[in-house]
């Protein structure tokens, strides 16, 4: 599984985000399935498309869903409590709710890989410690 930040469900989505449309495409044919985010990341990418495209883009995100093409991870109370303190350690970067659910996500799956195209995750460290591997 790869973790998947909004900004890359959007432009999988979103042709009109051109060559970032392409290159997320290239790239998500070569990620083994399925993909794996968060609520928030979820919620971001739908917020998004609404503005983008309307109810026409926000079906293609639910359609991922219901091909089993993308999962959504719920965290429970510890991986919430998680996330708040990640959000206050790099709050210098700063780190949105979405991010730091992933890397959340991360510790409690051990994925180090995530499929974004925010410079933000060259930064964030798993555990405190691993870096992730940034696709594309």
């Amino acid at each position: 599984m790869t973790l998947v930040d909004a900004g890359p469900l959007i432009a999988l989505i979103d042709k009109g985000q051109g060559d970032l449309h392409r290159r997320c495409v290239e790239a998500h044919r070569k990620l083994p399935g399925p993909l794996i985010t968060s609520w928030a990341c979820f919620t971001e990418a739908m917020h998004f498309l609404g503005g983008l495209g309307g109810w026409t883009a926000q079906a293609a995100l639910w359609r991922f869903l219901e091909e089993n093409a993308l999962v959504i991870y719920a965290p429970n109370l510890q991986e919430t409590l998680r996330i708040r303190t990640l959000m206050e350690q790099y709050r210098d970067v700063p780190m949105d709710l979405a991010d730091a659910t992933l890397v959340a996500l991360a510790e409690t799956l051990a994925l180090k890989n995530v499929f974004t195209i925010d410079k933000d995750f060259y930064v964030y460290r798993i555990n405190g410690k691993d870096g992730f591997e940034v696709v594309p």
